[in-house]
């Protein structure tokens, strides 16, 4: 991830049209579809990283980070190998993730979201 776009104090951004800089999910982590994520590190909080993240429609596994975020676009179901209820994420949603949490993520519309690691 870059820190191309630095969170600056007093100002914003719209972090639906922000540019990400895309790259493919690993093989051995796709399930379905072709998917691809999209990385913008906007700065730190806190001594924590905040950025925009975004996934396309597939089916993909992942080892989460300790995370807070707020989805702003998209559609998906998260799934955890441990048997921890799925969430059922869209627009509007907060969560978090637990590190070291496996976890499936079978995205229906192109997921962007807005972390705090």
């Amino acid at each position: 991830m870059n820190d191309f776009l630095p969170l600056l104090l007093n100002q914003c951004l719209h972090a639906a049209c922000t540019p990400l800089e895309y790259s493919d999910v690993p093989p051995e982590r796709a399930i379905t579809g072709d998917p691809r994520v999209g990385t913008a590190v906007l700065g730190s909080f806190g001594g924590r990283t905040v950025g925009i993240w975004e996934i396309s429609p597939s089916v993909s596994t992942d080892v989460e980070v300790d995370e807070l975020f707020v989805v702003i676009s998209g559609e998906a179901v998260v799934r955890f190998e441990d048997g921890t209820p799925s969430l059922i994420l869209q627009p509007g949603c907060v969560g978090r993730l637990l590190a070291g949490s496996a976890t499936t993520w079978s995205v229906s519309q192109t997921l962007r979201k807005i972390y705090i690691a």
